[in-house]
């Protein structure tokens, strides 16, 4: 995983996210894969950015997603480029549902779980401020509540 400077080229933000840093920077992270180590490579190269850095990608999908997630450093942005897809906040335990068509979007606030279901295929652009995001199985619990071992990124 490496930040490239100065891309000139087409970039594939499904295969090659970029990340957004201080000064107005923008860098492809060239290598980059939902992995553990991986993940753990890109926030010790984006860690001067502090909760300023942001993640843009686009993720294609089909169906229910596996897990809840969290981001305690900012707000996200979500924006469905094509088919249909709903967003489950949870707030207090009570969710919070957003349907969202093509062209249309919607904010999760710094440290509210969420969830994403595409109903059928679907693809979503994202913005997120990944510093510190945290993971849960979405198993039928809330996403507070711990549905299996900790993640990575909550073993101390």
């Amino acid at each position: 995983m490496r930040l490239v400077n100065n891309a000139r080229n087409a970039i594939d933000l499904r295969t090659t996210p970029v990340h957004l840093g201080l000064g107005s920077s923008a860098k492809p992270v060239e290598g980059f894969a939902w992995d553990p180590r991986v993940l753990q490579a890109y926030s010790a190269a984006v860690a001067a950015d502090g909760a300023e850095g942001r993640m843009v990608t686009i993720f294609d999908g089909d169906g229910p997603g596996d897990h809840w997630e969290r981001h305690p450093a900012g707000d996200e942005l979500v924006v469905c480029l094509s088919g249909s897809v709903t967003v489950t906040r949870d707030l207090d335990g009570v969710p919070d549902r957003v349907l969202l068509g093509p062209g249309e979007a919607t904010i999760n606030p710094a440290g509210a779980w969420h969830a994403v279901d595409m109903t059928g295929p679907a693809s979503i652009l994202t913005i997120t401020a990944g510093l510190g995001t945290d993971h849960r199985p979405r198993t039928g619990t809330r996403p507070g509540e711990r549905a299996g071992p900790p993640g990575p990124e909550e073993t101390p």
